[in-house]
């Protein structure tokens, strides 16, 4: 009987789909990751010089910011983990962890087809996302590297915070951004 034409129906358990091979969880990998990266802006679009300004006053600051965090929210995310990637690069067990921590995240919240189960209980996504938060950041506090990686983070998120004050958004984000807020149209020539 062929199958053909039907939706499949998931099952309780958490076992892989007879006749998936190693080649299907790489398939769908690759497809979850570049589902991910689609968030992300182009890069010109992000070190466009043209559009770099002073805010008018606080509260334009504070509207670019929220723009701009939710439009190239991908890319600075990006972005400061490469700041605390490069400043692990004179620490090699930190980096280690680092790697280590980065496969953990990949397999159980970024990969995951199924919810994680453990004793038999579901385990949401929130709690997935703050315990590997949490244990991230106590594994790579306890290499020895505490202020280099708290610098290094600290680098990263004032990188951030100044690009999204700075950046000007465009008339095109308008769309994307309406929920948080419409954008002040710019003053009139002097």
């Amino acid at each position: 009987m062929s199958k053909y034409g039907t939706i499949p129906i998931s099952s309780s358990s958490d076992a892989p789909p007879p006749g998936s091979s190693p080649l299907d969880f790489i398939s769908r990998a690759k497809a979850r990751g570049a589902s991910a990266l689609a968030t992300r802006q182009p890069w010109r679009e992000l070190a466009d010089p043209k559009a770099i300004a002073l805010p008018r006053g606080l509260g334009d600051a504070y509207l670019r910011a929220r723009a701009n965090l939710a439009h190239f929210s991908m890319n600075y995310a990006i972005v400061v983990l490469g700041v605390v990637f490069l400043s692990l690069l004179w620490h090699p067990f930190s980096l280690i962890v680092f790697l280590a921590c980065m496969v953990a995240w990949v397999f159980l919240y970024f990969l995951r087809d199924v919810p994680l189960a453990l004793f038999g209980h579901t385990i949401g996504d929130g709690v997935v996302l703050a315990v590997l938060s949490a244990v991230t950041l106590i594994l790579l506090l306890l290499t020895g590297a505490t202020g280099n990686i708290l610098t290094s983070l600290l680098v990263g998120l004032v990188l951030v915070l100044l690009h999204a004050l700075l950046h000007r958004p465009a008339d095109s984000i308008d769309e994307e951004a309406g929920r948080w807020y419409t954008p002040v149209t710019p003053p009139p020539p002097y």
